[in-house]
């Protein structure tokens, strides 16, 4: 129940489908009797559409989250092990067109090139089920072609293929690692997705250390105006996105904290 409601109130919270259901309703009251209060919601969904789209709203928010864990310290030493998360592979494109397609997300997949040479002796493990809400191909079904291109062995990367959420992977990734004591895992996912992904291990006992990548804002913060209305409203509606996917997961208490975090040395 919640994987369903969690796809469909996300939907309908999201601010570009907030505003034009809006608008359509102001456009359907035009018709009736509130045809006053009508011509008030399209002009208020018009006006709060131009926001949300030119303004930074949506950098300001995506920085907070992607500022909270900084790139890994390499001085640390070598991982026992490295979990990619799912979100960079497009599995009805890559049906459609018979060759793995990929979307912006696609540093993930750059990272396992990169440590799996860097770190010859890690476990790798990709996390990357179905997703979808009418049901796809598990994501992890079109990695090995990539692999491939990036040279990775194929036997080198674990599958984890159950997971349709941030919870489910570090549920399954768990069990299909049984990670002992003192073992040092990284944690590989967009710098966005970050706080909510290392809340999820956090809770269920299983400590990683966060490998962020695909950042999307600047490393200091740009509140200059939006270029282009459609890229704003794609930005401010992938960071609610994500805004509510943590606010839920802590509500539900599917993350240790609201905003994870480093961890501080007392």
């Amino acid at each position: 129940m919640f994987f369903i409601l969690s796809k469909t109130v996300a939907f309908l919270l999201l601010p570009s489908n907030f505003l034009i259901l809006l608008g359509l309703a102001g456009l359907v009251l035009l018709a009736t009797r509130f045809a006053r209060a009508g011509r008030r919601l399209l002009v208020t969904s018009l006006v709060l559409l131009a926001l949300a789209g030119f303004a930074p709203i949506g950098s300001a928010l995506a920085h907070l989250l992607e500022s909270r864990f900084p790139p890994w310290d390499a001085s640390r030493g070598a991982p026992d092990g490295i979990i990619v998360l799912g979100g960079a592979i497009l599995p009805r494109l890559s049906q459609d067109y018979g060759t793995p397609a990929v979307g912006s997300e696609a540093a993930r997949i750059f990272a396992i090139g990169k440590l799996a040479r860097d770190f010859p002796n890690a476990r790798i493990v990709y996390s990357g089920g179905d997703n979808s809400l009418l049901g796809d191909a598990p994501e992890a079904n079109f990695l090995h072609p990539l692999l491939d291109s990036i040279g990775v062995a194929r036997t080198r990367v674990v599958l984890e293929m159950r997971s349709r959420n941030t919870e489910e992977n570090a549920v399954f990734t768990k069990a299909l690692v049984q990670p002992k004591p003192g073992e040092r895992w990284l944690l590989v996912t967009s710098a966005q997705h970050m706080p909510r992904a290392v809340g999820c291990f956090r809770r269920i006992g299983f400590a990683v250390e966060a490998y962020p990548v695909a950042w999307h804002t600047r490393r200091a913060l740009q509140l200059a105006p939006m270029e282009i209305l459609s890229s704003g409203l794609v930005r401010l509606d992938n960071t609610v996105h994500e805004w509510i996917g943590l606010v839920s997961y802590w509500l539900t208490g599917r993350t240790s904290e609201l905003l994870p975090g480093p961890i501080t040395s007392r």
